[in-house]
This record gives structure tokens, sequence and C-alpha cells, in this order.
């Protein structure tokens, strides 16, 4: 069977479930995304390796990959393989010494893991046809009719808060979030300073 890659495009708050977050992938040759409800805790360790935040002690998922590389075991791909009952399951690839091995995990999990090892995530062409939806490519911030918007949308909401602020304000508020592991709000304060700094 055929393996769909998929990437990360957004990452938001679920308006379906509360306490909740919505994670989406995208395939990388197609219009179709998969739309992924995950946990905070999750969430949160996504967010901050793609912002390339270092938080003060490792989350349980840089421990993990601190494991993995000190004996020498190398992920090599994500594979969200089943849905059963509304429910993503999924398989982690790894290599030690040309031997390969499968481990069952929670997808939000292995996802978390993946984005630490830089590996690819691949689906199957059934789990699309069964949960992909499907994307206009004018549809950048949206990805179903339940009004989930991607991250992308909902920082540029965010951050008009921090338009008052200067630079040295925002490196501040920066620091305390990370300090106080507040990821979500680090994540918003990086975005604008990034915007800033490429205007």
């Amino acid at each position: 069977m055929n393996k769909i890659r998929l990437e990360i495009v957004g990452l938001s708050y679920s308006q379906t479930q509360s306490g909740a977050y919505a994670l989406v992938l995208s395939e990388t040759s197609g219009l179709r995304s998969l739309p992924i409800i995950i946990g905070a805790f999750e969430a949160q360790a996504i967010a901050i390796e793609l912002e390339k935040m270092t938080p003060n002690r490792p989350l349980t998922h840089d421990l993990f990959k601190s494991l993995a590389t000190a004996y020498d075991i190398t992920l090599r791909e994500v594979l969200i393989d089943e849905l059963n009952e509304g429910i993503f399951h999924a398989k982690l690839v790894f290599e030690q010494n040309g031997d390969i091995q499968h481990v069952d995990a929670r997808t939000s999990d292995a996802i978390a893991i993946a984005v630490r090892f830089k590996c690819p995530i691949y689906t199957f062409e059934n789990i699309m046809d069964s949960a992909g939806v499907m994307m206009d490519e004018s549809q950048d911030d949206a990805f179903d009719d339940t009004g989930e918007t991607t991250g992308s949308q909902k920082t540029q909401e965010s951050s008009k808060g921090f338009a008052t602020m200067n630079m040295e304000q925002l490196q501040e508020m920066l620091n305390k979030a990370i300090e106080e592991e507040d990821y979500e709000t680090a994540s918003k304060i990086r975005d604008e300073i990034n915007k800033r700094s490429q205007q």
C-alpha cells in the first residue's frame, strides 16, 4: 500500500472539544488535509519544537529523543496507520544497528517525537479517504467547516495586542513567558518579533 507523506500546516484551539487542540496535517503533493484532535500537553510539545524554543527543563519527548540518541537509535519515520472509531493510531519506525522496529504510539506523541527527530510523517490512502478534508489552494487558514483555523490566522489575531509594544518590551515578555513555561504565549510573542525583524 502506497504511503502518503504529510506535513504539519496548522495547530490551533479546538472549537469542538474544550481544552483540546486541532493539529492539521496536509499531504505534500495534494490538497487534502488530515485534522487530528490532540491534548494540550502534546500540542505544547509540538509547538515548542516547531518554534525552536528551549524549555528550562526537558519535556518528556525531549527526554525520549535524548535516550534514543544515547543508544544510537534513529527514528526513520512515523506512520499513521489506523483509524478506529474516530481515533488515529500510529507507529514509530526505529532503526538500531540495521535492525528495524515498529512501536505503537498515540498519534500526538508520535508527531511530537517526529518533529524532534525531523523525520517524515506518513499515512495511507484509505485513511485520507476516510478522514481527509479537501482544501482549496486559497484556503490557507481554514481546514474544515467547524471554524477551526491554522496557527497562522490565530497568531495574526492574537498578536494584535502586541502592536503597541516596542521590541525591548516584547523581548522581556518573551523571556518571562519562557521562564514561566507559558510556551503558547511565548510562541505568539516570537511570531511578532520575527514579523518586525523582517520589515
